[in-house]
């Protein structure tokens, strides 16, 4: 038995973005906060949303103070906005940052408080503001999950958000907005994406509805992460790869992430390294860490991912020759090309693993690890 949880309006397809002022009227909405990023204001994008709505009759404001890895502070100039405007909406228009952002801002705009008063293990029900996700990155699917991550810079921790309160609405999936999105970016997203769908199918919370998910997602992004990333106008494979992020998110967001997340977001909070970016990193070490404990599951990805294997030992070594290969063609940089000190990293492993552990991620894994065994994956990385 399981529990699905969907945003409850999907709008999937190119130029589905047109279909904004529909959605927020179908959700009784006339005042939106649009949030975006400076990177997307100054392309045009978030403009366009914001004529769009012009031209609908929408009156919106524009916001563009997120950050790329948002913090508890980032969200404080999108809460007065929100607050001093009377907004009744939040349309969140970027890639995992600004929707991650959005969703906070909507239930902190609406209940008060601080971030880590909604950190996990709490799970969160109290409804916010509805939230619109518009993705312009094929990546973090965070546009369909009920999972939001934000840093206290206080302490350098990236908090877990859980819960319905932090699932949008709806989400508007138009793969137009990631055409020519850089390489870099393209790589990054995508392999969080991959890194999402193989979480999700050997979660310990994987059911039959998130394994078919993960399943697509996985064949949708095998095939097309290369082609994306070696040209960023290619329409098929941007298209493919953007339902394939969506897929992946429902999947996760209903299955849940594991021991690669558990280790990623402290990476992420200490270094600053891009989620996607550290995911990346993981995925080959933490599948071979994992791969004992679940060795019909990593098969079953290595199929779905197009290769093959003589049986089922073979496509879990195939499976891990392929993961090194995607890093390697997608230029994905070790830590210390990524500027990080190797030896502040290692003094940082033991408080790292902790903030793994407290995160609950790690206990979805098929092989669950202790702490020393976290410890040793982070050692890993260096060697």
């Amino acid at each position: 038995m399981a529990t699905i949880l969907l945003p409850g309006c999907l709008e999937i397809g190119d130029g589905s973005v047109t279909r904004l002022p529909a959605v927020l009227d179908r959700l009784g909405c006339r005042r939106p906060l649009v949030l975006s990023d400076p990177t997307l204001a100054r392309l045009g994008i978030a403009g366009r949303v914001v004529d769009l709505l012009a031209a609908a009759g929408i009156a919106a404001r524009l916001c563009t103070d997120t950050v790329a890895e948002p913090t508890a502070a980032s969200l404080l100039p999108a809460i007065a906005a929100v607050r001093s405007g009377g907004h009744d909406a939040v349309v969140a228009v970027g890639g995992g940052s600004p929707i991650d952002s959005a969703k906070a801002v909507a239930v902190l705009a609406r209940h008060g408080g601080t971030i880590r008063d909604y950190r996990a293990p709490r799970q969160v029900d109290l409804p916010g503001l509805p939230v619109v996700a518009i993705p312009t990155t094929a990546g973090t699917g965070s546009e369909v999950t009920r999972f939001t991550v934000i840093t206290d810079e206080t302490c350098d921790e990236k908090l877990l958000c859980v819960g319905p309160a932090f699932l949008p609405a709806a989400a508007i999936v138009d793969a137009e907005l990631t055409l020519g999105l850089p390489p870099r970016v393209t790589a990054d997203t995508g392999l969080d994406a991959l890194t999402h769908a193989v979480e999700a199918y050997v979660s310990g919370k994987a059911n039959a509805f998130t394994d078919q998910l993960a399943l697509a997602a996985l064949g949708l992004i095998g095939s097309n992460l290369r082609r994306a990333y070696r040209d960023g106008g290619d329409r098929p494979a941007r298209s493919a790869m953007m339902l394939g992020a969506t897929l992946a998110g429902i999947s996760f967001s209903n299955a849940s992430v594991a021991l690669v997340h558990g280790l990623s977001r402290p990476i992420g909070a200490h270094f600053h390294v891009p989620h996607g970016l550290s995911n990346a990193m993981l995925l080959p070490a933490v599948t071979a860490f994992s791969l004992p404990a679940a060795a019909q599951r990593y098969a079953q990805v290595a199929l779905a991912l197009g290769l093959t294997g003589a049986d089922q030992a073979a496509l879990g070594q195939v499976l891990l020759g392929e993961l090194e290969a995607l890093n390697r063609d997608l230029a994905v940089p070790t830590l210390a090309d990524f500027g990080v000190d190797r030896h502040r990293f290692l003094a940082l492993a033991p408080q790292m693993a902790d903030q793994a552990l407290a995160s609950g991620s790690p206990a979805n894994n098929p092989r669950v690890p202790d702490r020393d065994q976290i410890i040793d994956l982070y050692r890993r990385l260096w060697s």
